[in-house]
């Protein structure tokens, strides 16, 4: 990537390189990460460090005076440049994150399912035109197809929106068999209704998606998603929220930005358009596993990573499951970002470069999408190209 890349790209060619930043296990007071680093050459080692330690210096100072709670990791490739984690996985009993500290990624999931949908559909199970209609019998909205949800083109209703009024009993969850039959129930709703009319982003869609996967595979979304992906790929801090599954799981618990922790609500039953947890290391194994070619064929990549909404011009667009930002020499930054209760979740992706920012974190603190800053680190530069900032 010329410019913007263009520094990431000199030192990370020179040298197989590694930064480990890891966290203090021990419960104090102020948990800070303890910082190491290792290079081949003197003279490298000073280039390393300095990036290293701006780096370092920079999420210190977001945890110490801005609030940012959470772990991180800069790649490329296999070659981890930075890595930490700052910050408590449990406020009340201080217990501390670690980088294997499993978050809830809220919509970052839904680069995990729109993999499912694709890898079933290069495995012959599904086509990528087929309607919803073909997997769930009387859908009321008709000729929505799979690529509509995908690009969230689809026009259905937001289940967040509706389920206030028609989600009687908030003491109970909403599962995603009880959101298909209230979108049976009570079709036309809010929502653009005509499928591929425009970009509105919806998380009905997904959730759609995920029901879609069960009705494929004949297994649950979480069990088809452990199976076929977290369990090959080594992935074993990361699971579908289930509501049914009574296992008790070490999780970084959620907060509002004043230690509060965040309780459930009727909408953690679904799955599809959040639910996933992982941690920052699990994410990359996740991030290697597309170039490793273990997840979906580059054919299929190319087709999530293409633009599908033009309705309003401009560097922001959304493929299959990931947003993209293009860039000054017409290449698109992958990303997705989360927002769910007090998680706050980035997931960037250079992907001629294999470049990897990932960021978790579990206390509310929109800051954590400020991402410019963390490039200009990397890059030597000031923020040419334009504002890399992205929204959930």
């Amino acid at each position: 990537m010329r410019g913007r890349f263009k520094y990431f790209l000199l030192l990370s060619f020179a040298v197989c390189y590694s930064f480990q930043c890891q966290n203090n296990n021990n419960t104090s007071a102020a948990p800070v990460a303890k910082s190491t680093f290792v290079g081949h050459s003197d003279s490298l080692k000073v280039v390393y460090s300095n990036l290293f330690y701006k780096l370092d210096t920079f999420f210190k100072n977001k945890y110490r005076l801005g609030g940012f709670n959470g772990a991180v990791i800069v790649a490329k490739g296999d070659r981890i440049y930075y890595q930490t984690a700052l910050g408590y996985e449990n406020y009340q009993t201080k217990d501390t994150l670690t980088t294997a500290s499993s978050f809830q990624i809220a919509s970052v999931s839904k680069t995990f399912t729109a993999t499912a949908i694709l890898y079933l559909v290069e495995h012959g199970k599904l086509k990528i035109d087929d309607t919803i209609g073909t997997f769930i019998p009387n859908f009321p909205y008709r000729n929505i197809r799979i690529k509509d949800l995908l690009s969230h083109r689809s026009g259905l209703p937001n289940y967040l929106h509706f389920g206030e009024v028609l989600w009687k009993d908030k003491s109970l969850y909403m599962t995603n068999d009880a959101l298909i039959e209230l979108l049976k129930k009570f079709p036309r709703m809010e929502g653009s209704y005509l499928p591929n009319k425009r970009f509105e982003y919806c998380n009905t869609n997904y959730a759609v998606l995920a029901t879609i996967v069960e009705k494929v595979s004949g297994k649950r979304f979480p069990a088809f998603m452990k199976e076929t992906f977290f369990d090959p790929l080594g992935m074993t801090n990361s699971w579908i929220n289930d509501v049914t599954d009574t296992t008790h799981r070490k999780i970084a618990i959620s907060y509002n930005s004043r230690w509060i922790p965040q309780k459930d609500d009727p909408y953690d039953g679904v799955y599809g358009d959040k639910g996933v947890y992982s941690s920052t290391s699990d994410m990359l194994k996740w991030n290697l596993a597309f170039y490793q070619g273990k997840l979906i064929s580059n054919e299929l990549q190319k087709e999530a990573y293409s633009p599908r909404s033009f309705e309003r011009p401009g560097v922001r667009n959304y493929g299959y499951g990931w947003r993209l930002m293009k860039q000054p020499n017409n290449e698109y930054l992958v990303y997705h970002n989360g927002w769910w209760h007090g998680n706050n979740t980035v997931f960037y992706r250079y992907v001629p470069d294999t470049f990897a920012l990932i960021i978790l974190s579990n206390r509310y603190n929109r800051g954590v999408y400020n991402v410019q800053p963390i490039f200009d680190l990397i890059n030597g530069t000031s923020s040419a190209g334009g504002n890399m900032n992205g929204e959930e």
